[in-house]
């Protein structure tokens, strides 16, 4: 998943936390887990788009991800100047 995420958006930062173990026994768990991530991704990408825009891009390079079992996923999508300010 990371690499999917670097290669698409040449980002400046790039966090993917697996947090399937707390979600045993939700709604699509699995045994193996990898299906509940949060993502935190900086990136000049997301530049003039709103959080929905931002969110239909990872989830549309994330497609196959989904397709496969990942199940849910938490967004922290962010611009550089936006993560500058927050931090």
């Amino acid at each position: 998943m990371k690499k999917l995420l670097t290669e698409r958006f040449s980002p400046k930062l790039v966090s993917v936390l697996d947090e399937s173990g707390r979600h045993v026994g939700h709604a699509g768990a699995r045994p193996g887990g990898e299906t509940h991530y949060a993502l935190k991704l900086v990136s000049s990408a997301f530049e003039g788009k709103s959080r929905v825009e931002r969110q239909r891009l990872v989830y549309h390079a994330l497609r196959e991800e989904f397709d496969s079992g990942l199940h849910a996923l938490s967004l922290d999508l962010k611009t550089p100047a936006e993560a500058e300010k927050a931090s």
